[in-house]
């Protein structure tokens, strides 16, 4: 594994959404730039370090990403959501910024998922589990880019792709949270998630 600060020095760039793609917004998507400052990055960076993380774990398979939940867990051998430890103080200034940013109340987020993206990994398509409702994620350490696609009625898909900077916020609600999958393909360089959800 390399290390964090050589990992941060090789940080590459992203053009912006309206450079990159002339598509209008999906609904029920909100993004939200510089939702935390870099010294905050940085010092989330060495608390999400500190961790224990343990793989994504998915029907008898173990995933490429590592991973930690707080307030509830989603168990993927059972279907079901169970009590985890609480959410803690760092993780619980960050929900507020990010929920007030969209307007949020941040009590309603009972969830924090912390997710670490280590060089070749990523996470294919899915919706996020119905036991849960809005999801709001902030991404920190390197950019990549979120696809979504949507099935039409002739077989073929929606798809619009957008970036996530780093330090920046994105929510899903209502029709992107229904009807559209996401993912984030494989990428090259250290990337953390903060998600948080609210239970529906």
């Amino acid at each position: 594994m390399l290390p964090l600060a050589f990992l941060l020095r090789r940080r590459a760039h992203l053009p912006s959404m309206r450079d990159l793609f002339d598509i209008s917004p999906i609904a029920g998507l909100a993004l939200r730039e510089a939702v935390i400052g870099e010294d905050e990055e940085h010092a989330l960076l060495r608390r999400c370090e500190a961790l224990e993380l343990t793989p994504f774990q998915f029907q008898g398979f173990e995933g490429k990403r590592l991973t930690r939940s707080f307030g509830w867990r989603y168990d993927f051998t059972a279907g079901t959501v169970s009590a985890a430890p609480p959410i803690p103080e760092w993780l619980l200034a960050v929900r507020e910024r990010a929920a007030l940013a969209f307007d949020r109340d941040p009590a309603r987020f009972e969830q924090a998922l912390v997710i670490r993206y280590d060089p070749g990994a990523g996470i294919g398509w899915h919706r996020d589990r119905p036991q849960f409702d809005e999801v709001i994620g902030v991404s920190l350490a390197n950019p990549v880019v979120m696809a979504f696609r949507r099935r039409r009625a002739d077989g073929k898909f929606d798809r619009v792709k957008v970036p996530l900077a780093p330090r920046s916020a994105y929510l899903l609600t209502g029709a992107v949270r229904s009807d559209w999958q996401h993912g984030i393909a494989d990428h090259p360089a250290l990337r953390f998630s903060l998600t948080f959800r609210s239970l529906r």
